[in-house]
């Protein structure tokens, strides 16, 4: 249902898991045929693992060590460069959809060159289940640092970064093993959990009910039958970010609510509700099997939602009411595939969001802030948006300076700049996400950054 990148959608990589590329790391076991993990070296059943070798990089005139195998049923890439500082970077990928082939990926938005130019190790793991696993990718994620700590060196420090899914991989890590983990980078991450699942369930509710077009539970035409017929009732075929505004007064209001419930008036959320109104459709149809990771849908719910605007149509009170069909496992506190984030993080955290992802909405972020700020540990967060409306549209400029900034917050203690989430009438102002937005990619007109006025 989710994935790492609307502008990056995960490649199938080809070839099967391979040898370690390269040997010679001071105190490490060469990366041989042998180097494939201490645990199962084989992929779960029905599944198949692909992780071609990826070759070193050249930092500081010297080629890194890059080793891959298979540990715990799951494929892995660690990489070190040959000075390294003693401390590792675990990277957390996003959804790979209901595929039955396992892959890996390096660090993404130029972090993998600084990481490694630092003198930062870095390790990725493939999980050893895709869908929308996040109890898989904790654990894969935990136990290949502990792999690296075997066949490596335990690292003086670990970090943990991803994007997506791998961001809710990231917040439930640092509550599932409180104290491993020195310092977080989530980035356009689902840091409200099972709340992402209720946004998309409220888009398809409020619309047909607006429409006059009920369609839930979301029959096998629904994409080609009921949506159509949505969108003609409400405006919304001809609508562009661009274009002039096709929408009639019920286009307006779905709009409306759209905005309010993924994160509030804010610059840019006119042009994103363009961008995303067809994607938020067809994120409703589901197929698989009956657990969470493959249907999360059964876990949403809008029993007590009220929407606003609440005209010209009475929404809440005539919204089809859902309750959640699995509420057992929406409410374990327990690690399940899709679990709850408490908001108890155990280190520092800063994360990265896009105003106008409708993917992961930016009410994300609002939602972690308040749980974290509920328990106390606000100190331990720092929030920054970002003037973009594609999924994990972020540059080199934007994730580099989270993490330099990251690293300064947990080596010296000083917490960095941030924006704030929860207060209304700052997220609506006109300049808004300009603080750490990249100026360069606005003026090179880059992905979405010209839906915004200029800082």
């Amino acid at each position: 249902m989710l994935s790492s990148s609307a502008h990056s959608l995960r490649r199938l990589i080809a070839a099967a898991a391979s040898l370690a590329l390269a040997v010679g790391l001071a105190g490490a076991a060469p990366a041989t045929a042998a180097d494939r993990g201490s645990g199962d070296t084989q992929p779960l059943p029905g599944y198949t693992i692909e992780n071609p070798p990826l070759a070193p990089l050249v930092v500081g005139g010297k080629p890194t060590v890059v080793r891959q195998g298979v540990h715990r049923h799951a494929g892995y890439i660690i990489e070190v460069p040959a000075r390294w500082n003693g401390d590792l970077v675990m990277w957390a990928h996003g959804y790979r959809g209901q595929e039955n082939v396992l892959t890996t990926e390096t660090p993404g938005f130029g972090l993998r060159q600084r990481l490694l130019e630092q003198g930062y190790a870095w390790a990725s793991s493939s999980y050893d289940r895709n869908g929308f696993n996040i109890r898989s990718g904790v654990l894969s994620t935990k136990d290949l640092a502990d792999h690296f700590a075997r066949v490596v060196k335990r690292p003086h420090r670990t970090y943990l970064t991803g994007v997506s899914m791998g961001g809710y991989v990231t917040a439930r890590s640092l509550e599932q093993y409180p104290g491993y983990y020195d310092g977080a980078l989530p980035m356009c991450g689902v840091l409200g959990d099972q709340t992402l699942l209720d946004f998309f369930l409220d888009y398809n509710l409020v619309a047909q009910a607006l429409a006059g077009v009920p369609a839930y539970p979301t029959p096998a035409d629904y994409l080609t039958n009921a949506v159509p017929r949505i969108q003609a009732a409400l405006g919304l075929a001809g609508l562009t970010p661009t274009g002039p505004d096709t929408t009639n007064e019920l286009g307006k209001q779905l709009r409306d609510i759209t905005v309010n419930r993924s994160g509030g008036p804010r610059p840019g959320a006119t042009a994103a509700f363009a961008v995303w109104k067809d994607f938020l459709f067809s994120i409703s149809v589901t197929s698989g099997g009956d657990s969470p990771a493959e249907r999360p849908g059964q876990l949403s719910t809008n029993l007590f939602t009220r929407y606003a605007p609440n005209s010209p149509v009475d929404v809440n009170a005539t919204v089809r009411r859902v309750a959640p069909e699995n509420l057992r496992q929406r409410l374990l506190p327990t690690l399940t595939e899709v679990p709850r984030i408490a908001g108890r993080p155990t280190a520092p955290v800063l994360s990265l969001h896009g105003l106008g992802d409708l993917f992961v909405p930016f009410s994300m972020e609002q939602t972690y802030a308040a749980d974290v700020a509920r328990h106390g540990r606000s100190r331990l967060l720092v929030q920054r948006a970002i003037r973009s409306t594609q999924h994990c549209e972020f540059t080199p400029a934007e994730a580099g300076a989270a993490w330099d900034d990251l690293v300064s917050w947990v080596r010296a203690g000083k917490r960095p700049a941030g924006d704030t989430v929860t207060d209304r009438a700052a997220v609506a102002a006109a300049d808004y996400g300009c603080r750490f937005s990249d100026r360069a990619a606005y003026a090179a007109g880059v992905g979405t950054r010209r839906l915004y006025p200029a800082c």
